[in-house]
């Protein structure tokens, strides 16, 4: 007997408890937010050795810089991947606050697919932004690294986005109960 899918209601069994089997989207959405995490520990790693070896034994990582920058750059775009589906970006709106529960919701779908249209505009023009870098052959300053792949790796992380808002917009729309209060926007108290 298969066990049934952890349902994110109000009052249900948190998400990750033992003995929920979670949905396939659930799995890959939380692979997500690793791969967001993932870079920002290598982000974290990058400047704190460089710091280290700036100060202790006057020497740095050959492209210390551009690694930097670059992993920074991937970092925000899957950082937007995370935070757009679980909603936990600033929010602030007083409309929203002082309209009942049905027209909170409606309001959340506007927004989404707002946001929706937004990423994935954003998304297309960094497709171009990641030719660019491929045909301009931009390279790093010491090893003379390409860059597009650092660029190709943010768009990974702005067409996840994509996904997730649009997974996001699905359920707000078909199967509202699938997501938390937490997961809902709120306006920021």
């Amino acid at each position: 007997m298969a066990e049934p899918l952890l349902k994110y209601e109000k009052g249900g069994p948190a998400p990750g408890v033992a003995g929920t089997r979670r949905s396939g989207m659930d799995r890959f959405i939380d692979a997500i937010e690793w791969v967001a995490a993932g870079f920002v520990g290598l982000v974290a790693a990058d400047i704190f050795i460089s710091v280290m070896l700036r100060g202790l034994f006057r020497t740095s990582i050959p492209d210390s810089y551009d690694f930097g920058r670059l992993l920074l750059g991937i970092l925000i775009f899957w950082g937007i991947a995370a935070t757009s589906y679980r909603g936990t970006h600033i929010t602030v709106d007083l409309v929203w606050a002082s309209v009942r529960p049905r027209f909170q919701r409606w309001i959340d779908v506007f927004a989404t697919l707002v946001l929706l249209f937004v990423v994935t505009v954003q998304t297309y023009t960094l497709f171009d932004k990641v030719l660019a870098t491929y045909q301009d052959h931009v390279l790093t300053f010491d090893l003379r690294l390409p860059n597009w792949p650092f660029f190709a790796l943010a768009w990974i992380g702005d067409v996840s986005a994509v996904l997730l808002i649009a997974i996001r917009t699905y359920r707000l729309v078909f199967t509202p109960d699938s997501l938390t209060r937490e997961q809902i926007i709120k306006p920021v108290e």
